[in-house]
């Protein structure tokens, strides 16, 4: 009778030991968005550039698009700037910005200095439209298909890897629909 009650620690611990393996395993960039296949959350806020023209949800809807979460204090932005900077000559995809938490002053400048990909910024200052879109932090980047639905989420900087292997082949399927 004793024996079956001696057994739970050893029962707990295995399954604790197997969920800490599983959970060792999981790629911190794989975290599922609540927005893959739903509407891009409403917004509308001042461009970075022309802060009396608006940039909004209304605007990344009738083609597919990026939107890319980006601040001058991320370095991790600056590692992927290059790349963001070869895809929009590439003309294959619109990327629009998300400028976050940043200094309008100082995005002006980042831009300048080391080129702008995008159609156009959106200065979120305080954060709150990025918090509806659930980011975690910067970067990020949203692929955005023709009815305006959020199809793919890139948690982290892109690499020429994510870009080719991912982003750019979902990117045609979705041009193909139409």
């Amino acid at each position: 009778m004793k024996r079956p009650l001696l057994l739970i620690p050893a029962i707990v611990f295995a399954v604790m030991a197997v969920l800490l393996a599983v959970g060792l395993n999981l790629n911190p960039r794989e975290v599922p968005s609540p927005l893959i296949g739903k509407p891009v959350p409403a917004f509308e806020l001042s461009r970075l550039k022309d802060p009396q023209a608006t940039l909004g949800s209304a605007d990344l809807t009738g083609r597919v698009s990026l939107l890319n979460v980006w601040a001058t204090w991320c370095v991790s932005c600056r590692a992927e700037h290059k790349l963001l900077m070869a895809l929009a000559e590439t003309g294959e995809v619109d990327i629009y910005g998300l400028n976050y938490k940043d200094e309008r002053d100082a995005a002006l400048r980042w831009l300048q200095v080391y080129g702008d990909p995008y159609v156009a910024n959106a200065f979120d200052d305080d954060g709150r439209v990025g918090i509806d879109w659930g980011v975690y932090g910067t970067p990020e980047t949203f692929v955005i298909d023709g009815d305006g639905v959020v199809r793919h989420k890139v948690i982290g900087p892109l690499s020429a890897d994510i870009v080719n292997e991912r982003i750019l082949p979902l990117v045609r399927q979705l041009k193909s629909r139409g």
